[in-house]
């Protein structure tokens, strides 16, 4: 399970919510698919006969955040997330593109840490 910190806070339930859990293992076929029909109707499109893949789906990527979010956390429901806004927007819709990817969040932060080495040359030097 990991955390977002919202900086533009909603209201849910009549609290004013800053933080909001997810966990995109908890995310069902039935979330799936409620994610993919609301990406849809958001964007005005019900005609799925031509759809980017998933890795490429900007929309889908912010409802499959939104779905990891309801997965666990019962009392939130998809509207309440459509009210999410600014820099926050971005933020959940990175944790549905990781999903896409098959990446875990702990994945990517022990890979940004990593320093690249670089080979050194084999190669004898000549000199003239």
């Amino acid at each position: 399970m990991e955390k977002i910190t919202l900086k533009n806070p909603i209201t849910i339930n009549g609290k004013k919510v800053t933080e909001l859990t997810y966990d995109t293992n908890e995310i069902t076929g039935e979330l799936y698919e409620v994610a993919f029909s609301k990406k849809s109707r958001a964007a005005g499109t019900t005609n799925i006969s031509i759809s980017p893949s998933v890795e490429f789906d900007y929309g889908l990527h912010l409802y499959l955040g939104f779905a990891a979010i309801i997965a666990i956390n019962g009392e939130i429901d998809w509207s309440d997330l459509e009210r999410v806004k600014g820099a926050d927007i971005m933020a959940i819709s990175k944790i549905g593109r990781n999903f896409t990817l098959g990446v875990e969040e702990s994945e990517l932060s022990s890979s940004e840490n990593a320093s690249e080495t670089t080979p050194e040359s084999t190669t004898p030097i000549r000199h003239s």
